[in-house]
């Protein structure tokens, strides 16, 4: 049985259906039950779980085979670094209390780095909890998620504008498309283990782009010229305030940033195999396109 945490979200989805699609058994780790009626016309066993909750944790694990462990960050909460301590805490003691043969972490460029990185050191601390399990482990660090963009619609439709903090808006960065870490992920849990050491896996889109590069893949997606904007970093804290993310959250983001934007983030040389998905940035504005109009 291959346990998915996060199963109802793009990653997790993606690599839920890899899986059914290989004939293998799937028990799909929702957060709500309502969150997982996709999953389970495809044949998923489905389960709740909350990643602070260690029964509903433990629960989940089970019997698995193998296990893709996700610990999101969490959207709206007040201190999102300590409920994303908490969730890392309570997912490797229960991979430590009732180890499957096999784990796959989601984690992120960069997460080598123990400090000054904001979002990803958390990621660091998720790899560094889980790298003594008795058990192989798999390290998928992923590239900035080209969907993450898709935030970014109404203000692109609205005003013909692509406000980031990416900067300069020229220089290039790695960027992938969620169905293709998803799809990376299914394949590295198949495969059967190499080594008794932690495997490390980077994995970013077939091109490097920059922001330029992002509006102008928009355009036609939109139907009309989108210009990409630089935010000035003064206003990066009120503009995400506005977002409604906390003083902390804002915190963690603006630390990330800085760190993107001298190229401390990237691919750990020498260290990861290095993978690239298939997914060409026009596409992916395309199809984010397509799901914003669909929801509306």
């Amino acid at each position: 049985m291959f346990v998915i945490f996060g199963a109802s979200g793009k990653v997790g989805h993606a690599t839920a259906v890899a899986l059914r699609n290989a004939g293998q058994p799937v028990r799909a780790v929702v957060r709500r039950a309502r969150q997982g009626e996709a999953l389970a016309k495809i044949g998923c066993e489905m389960a709740t779980a909350d990643l602070t909750d260690p029964a509903s944790v433990a629960s989940a694990i089970k019997g698995a085979a193998a296990v893709q462990m996700l610990c999101p960050v969490p959207v709206g909460d007040i201190d999102p670094a300590s409920t994303m301590e908490r969730m890392i805490d309570v997912a490797a003691h229960a991979l430590r209390a009732d180890p499957p043969p096999a784990v796959l972490a989601l984690s992120d460029y960069g997460a080598e780095l123990d400090e000054g990185t904001g979002l990803t050191r958390l990621f660091h601390l998720l790899e560094a909890r889980l790298k003594p399990l008795a058990t192989h482990l798999t390290l998928l660090r992923s590239a900035e998620h080209m969907q993450n963009w898709a935030a970014m619609l109404p203000v692109m439709l609205a005003t013909g504008r692509l406000p980031s903090l990416h900067q300069p808006l020229d220089r290039a960065f790695a960027t992938v498309a969620t169905q293709d870490v998803g799809a990376l992920a299914a394949e590295l849990l198949l495969e059967a283990p190499s080594t008794k050491t932690p495997r490390i896996v980077s994995v970013e889109g077939p091109r490097r782009v920059s922001l330029i590069d992002v509006a102008r893949a928009f355009s036609p997606a939109v139907g009309r010229d989108i210009v990409a904007e630089a935010v000035p970093r003064t206003a990066w804290a009120p503009m995400l305030q506005r977002a409604g993310l906390s003083p902390n959250h804002v915190q963690l983001i603006t630390e990330l940033y800085d760190a993107v934007n001298v190229g401390q983030i990237d691919v750990e040389k020498g260290v990861s195999e290095q993978r690239f998905g298939k997914t060409e940035l026009p596409d992916a504005c395309a199809s984010m396109l397509a799901a914003h109009v669909k929801s509306r």
